[in-house]
């Protein structure tokens, strides 16, 4: 327990660092959300009093910025992340709308990556030298590629060029369509048909970590003593490899937590490439449009995401380790 609570501790501090930093960034950019609104509605006459009223929105006019930091703060506990300025619409509506989108093609293709590459590891591992030795450079050449090069190679060959897949959007939106948003089947299949390539973007990107280093860890773990005894033992050898498997895979919930952000910012380039109706098209559009909070809201969910993610990562690896809890 006392590890757990140290390591919250930790994250709580992350959280405030940066919602602190989302706070001040914006003040350090040229610009403002409030100048943004009153471009959009140049054309129309504004009064003094409606004026005043969105420097008050937008927590500028008379306030100091340490009192605008701490109205923020107020906010952000409450629930209030403040009005897009392009949708007019609170942030929080947004995110509710776009979230799950992510979520769902961020998670499915993590979990894919992380179970077929650690088992592939361990495969590779046990028979190093063997047939998927020879494929790993594949695999490696996968990883060097940037995401969104990756989602535009994906797009072309098998969105347009073949015609496999959809090359846009997350669900059949045509006029001749009869998908209903909703919990049926018609919509889920849609939804699962149209992130066949995002998904398969992340995960042709990610995938190659988690081989390499559950193989590398498992060729290590092989040579320890308490492997060997299981094997001298009589052990069947899926029996052996479970006992290595189970120590050796340790290593990859670190490596979880380590690689979320760099999935999560992948993913974003991936839904951007795509048009798919995620957290990553939000901010595209957002940033074309000059809107602040909605911006401000968006870098706020990436963070909490990950700081979670890698929390969670770290009460399991607690649980497994108990090497963890005794160094607390």
């Amino acid at each position: 327990m006392r590890a757990i609570l140290r390591r919250l501790a930790f994250y709580l501090l992350a959280a405030w660092s940066a919602v602190t930093l989302n706070f001040f960034l914006p003040h350090m950019l040229p610009g403002s959300a409030l100048q943004a609104v009153l471009a959009s509605i140049r054309s129309a006459p504004i009064t003094k009093d409606e004026l005043a009223a969105l420097e008050a929105e937008y927590g500028v006019g008379n306030k100091g910025l340490w009192s605008q930091y701490a109205t923020y703060i107020s906010n952000l506990l409450h629930g209030d992340l403040g009005t897009s300025t392009s949708k007019s619409v609170p942030v929080t509506d947004v995110l509710k709308s776009d979230l799950p989108w992510t979520i769902g093609l961020v998670g499915t293709a993590t979990i894919i990556a992380f179970i077929l590459g650690t088992f592939l590891g361990v495969i590779a591992g046990w028979r190093r030298g063997g047939l998927l030795d020879t494929v790993l450079p594949v695999a490696t050449f996968f990883q060097a590629i940037p995401y969104y090069i990756l989602a535009f190679l994906l797009l072309m060959s098998m969105g347009y060029l073949w015609h496999w897949f959809p090359g846009s959007g997350g669900y059949d939106t045509t006029r001749d369509s009869t998908v209903e948003p909703g919990w049926n089947g018609g919509f889920i299949g849609s939804v699962a048909y149209h992130g066949v390539l995002p998904a398969a973007t992340i995960v042709l990107g990610s995938i190659a970590g988690w081989i390499l280093g559950m193989r590398n860890v498992m060729i290590t773990t092989m040579d320890e003593d308490y492997v060997l005894v299981a094997a001298a033992k009589g052990l069947s050898r899926w029996r052996v490899i479970w006992v290595a498997g189970r120590n050796a895979i340790l290593p990859q919930i670190s490596s979880l937590a380590l690689s979320v952000s760099l999935i999560v910012t992948g993913a974003i380039a991936t839904e951007i490439v795509f048009s798919y109706p995620g957290l990553g098209l939000a901010v595209k559009d957002a940033t074309l449009d000059g809107d602040y909070p909605l911006m401000q809201g968006i870098l706020l969910c990436v963070i909490f995401a990950v700081l979670v993610v890698n929390f969670l990562a770290d009460i399991v690896y607690v649980v497994l380790d108990p090497r963890a809890r005794r160094e607390a």
